[in-house]
């Protein structure tokens, strides 16, 4: 520390005197431009030149007691006055030299103004002004100054306002540094769910903290670890945890730090982050939203800007794993863009590790809410598994931000602590928007929404793979007029019926009022643009379609740029056929369920029309129990019999234990045989203790 405080010092005493030199430099030019038009003279020579008619107007100062004549044509010519100018200047030339007295100087001028009428010559002109020569200096560097001003000013944003030096400061690293004396709140407590993700980061601390527990095996310490997840599933938020559980110094960078307006910032800027690392070894390298400096090079090649983002990830490739090594240096980096990432980036020794951060499940998701709402007050009778459900697909932050949205909703109505149609109304405004209550809707609008969404209802609920349904409004909320609420079921592999039953569902709106209603509106828009997305997977993507089977024409690695069909025209005119197909068997599905239970669609779309909201339990009681379990159901109910299992297992255990224990210090043990030998002592005591 103190040998870097010696050279930011050195750095600036160079600095300061640059501007000195600068300084130095105008003043000689401000003093060497003035005295080729001023000819400073003695009162003899500035008299007899008045007198001669060399001088057409004065200016007296009476403060510093001098007097300048501005010369004419006459005068100019004088070669007494030997004036200079190799700089070009055209302004007006003068003579100066201190008066005598001011007071009689005017008597001085009448007598010259006699004279020179008696010539026929113009007279002088006088002026008498109390200024001096102050106010000429600050006009001649008030620019100056100005300029100085606004070159520290621009250097004190260029150098982020880190301090010392300014603009050649610009190259710094802007890291923020968190060690004993500066740690954060966060510690891996606050972080509920991603046990997977925080077992992997806790091994990470592990390493730092014992780095003798596996040095010892032969073991090297990972180079880093990489974070790659949807936003908002907190990978920040695990980094944090870091920075608060590691007892070594931990540097904190977003990848946009790296990027500046200057050619060659960047690639500085990484060197000198890992310069201040090594120093402080062993500590960890956090960079955020590292897509930012880390994208794939070669990809836009008449990018003007590309060159320097390619320098500046070429630096962080050597500095990561080059000719030096970074022996106690680990880097922390999250993304949720890893496929933009360059390859030599992602290879191991320099990010050897990734961890994928996803979603929360349901049981990450109550952990989520538990450490959300310790601060909140919340209703006792509040389920936080049954709030869990209701946010099936839901992020960490989406979570975070719908018990604060809650909370708001309460404490807006004067409530004492916040229930349970606090939170539906928060999810709610989250995911649809806010409710329009000024927007008219007739009763025949009415009706056709409500049939609409009856539609989406029914045909989600007799599906095998329809996902549950929570809730039907006929509501407006933002763009939409009606909302049927389901809970994604988030399966990891989706088999083609699901993807079918999706689409059915999808198409029931549109087949209600087709069935119902004998004509179609335009509100089935967005219903139609995610079934034709799907139909086109099935059959371009998945190599489900009967006539293109196991075909894939997408690119899952970003390299082709789109410009050609990886299909010919005939293959083109399949794969729409294929498309309309499928679309319209399900679309004539839902119609054949919504014919055979068109009593149930009614009776939920009056229902609808009455209440404008109605829950999974309304829709059941109309259409029955569903035939298949929800994987959410099934999810939990594995958990539960994982949970009875550990239990048993953990009673077993101590069963075992109460059983060796009593072995060992009560059980009987058995008597030896009876000997013939006269030297044996006999049989021991029946109960002996160890």
């Amino acid at each position: 520390m103190a040998k870097q405080n010696r050279n930011n010092r050195k750095s600036l005493k160079n600095l300061y005197w640059f501007y000195a030199l600068i300084i130095l430099a105008l003043c000689a030019l401000y003093y060497f431009q003035d005295s080729s038009q001023i000819k400073i003279v003695d009162w003899t020579t500035f008299e007899q030149g008045a007198a001669k008619g060399d001088v057409d107007k004065i200016v007296v100062f009476s403060e510093s007691g001098t007097a300048e004549g501005y010369l004419t044509e006459q005068g100019e010519k004088n070669p007494k006055y030997e004036f200079q100018n190799p700089m070009g200047i055209t302004d007006a030339k003068k003579i100066k030299a201190t008066i005598p007295s001011t007071d009689k100087i005017q008597d001085k001028i009448d007598q010259w103004n006699v004279a020179l009428a008696a010539e026929g010559k113009p007279e002088i002109k006088v002026s008498y002004e109390k200024g001096s020569d102050l106010m000429k200096i600050f006009w001649y560097f008030g620019p100056i100054l100005l300029i100085f001003g606004f070159m520290y000013f621009m250097s004190r944003r260029m150098g982020g306002g880190s301090g010392g030096g300014g603009i050649f400061n610009v190259g710094k690293s802007k890291a923020l540094v968190f060690d004993k004396n500066n740690k954060t709140n966060v510690t891996f407590k606050d972080v509920a769910g991603l046990a997977e993700a925080k077992v992997e980061i806790e091994e990470i601390v592990e390493f730092l903290k014992n780095p003798q527990r596996y040095t010892e095996l032969g073991a090297k310490i990972p180079r880093g670890a990489l974070l790659v997840g949807p936003p908002g599933t907190g990978k920040t938020l695990l980094a944090k945890a870091v920075a608060g559980e590691a007892n070594v110094p931990f540097f904190s960078m977003s990848g946009s730090d790296f990027v500046e307006m200057f050619v060659g910032v960047g690639a500085a800027r990484v060197r000198d982050l890992f310069k201040q690392a090594k120093e402080k070894a062993p500590c960890i390298i956090f960079i955020d939203e590292i897509d930012a400096v880390g994208r794939a090079r070669g990809k836009n090649p008449n990018m003007g800007s590309n060159d320097e983002r390619e320098n500046t990830l070429n630096a962080m490739l050597t500095e990561m794993d080059g000719f030096q090594s970074n022996s106690g240096v680990i880097c922390l980096a999250a993304t949720n863009r890893a496929d933009m990432l360059d390859k030599a980036l992602l290879r191991p020794g320099r990010f050897d590790r990734q961890i994928y951060v996803d979603l929360p499940e349901l049981t990450d998701r109550i952990e989520i809410f538990n450490v959300h709402l310790r601060n909140i007050k919340v209703n006792s009778k509040l389920d936080v598994e049954q709030l869990a459900r209701q946010t099936q697909g839901f992020s960490g932050a989406d979570i975070a931000n719908v018990c604060n949205e809650a909370a708001l909703i309460a404490a807006r109505n004067n409530k004492a602590e916040v229930d349970w149609d606090d939170f539906m109304g928060a999810i709610d405004r989250i995911v649809g928007g806010l409710e329009k209550k000024s927007r008219i809707i007739t009763d025949d609008e009415k009706k056709s929404i409500a049939t609409h969404e009856a539609g989406h209802a029914t045909i989600g609920w007799l599906t095998q793979y329809g996902n549950p349904l929570l809730k039907v409004t006929i509501v407006p909320r933002g763009r939409a007029l009606g909302a049927a609420w389901y809970a994604p079921e988030g399966r990891q592999i989706m088999p083609t019926q699901a993807l079918l039953d999706e689409m059915c569902g999808l198409l029931g709106g549109r087949a209600a009022e087709e069935v119902f209603l004998g004509e179609v509106g335009t509100g089935a828009s967005n219903d139609l643009e995610r079934c034709t997305k799907i139909a086109r997977a099935l059959v371009v993507v998945y190599g489900m379609s009967d006539k293109l089977p196991n075909l894939n024409y997408s690119d899952s690695t970003g390299q082709d740029m789109g410009f050609t069909k990886p299909y010919s025209e005939e293959t083109a005119k399949i794969i729409d056929d294929e498309v309309m197909r499928i679309i319209n068997e399900q679309y004539e599905r839902a119609k054949s369920i919504l014919r055979q239970y068109a009593a149930q669609h009614n009776k939920i779309r009056d229902l609808l029309v009455e209440r404008e909201v109605i829950f999974h339990d309304d829709v059941e009681e109309i259409l029955g129990k569903r035939q298949w379990k929800s994987r959410t159901d099934e999810i939990m109910e594995i958990n539960k019999k994982d949970e009875e299992k550990r239990a048993k297992e953990a009673e077993e255990n101590d069963v075992n234990e109460l059983d060796s224990l009593f072995d060992k210090k009560v059980r009987p043990k058995k008597a030896p045989e009876k000997s013939d030998n006269e030297d044996d002592p006999g049989t021991p005591p029946p109960f002996t203790k160890e």
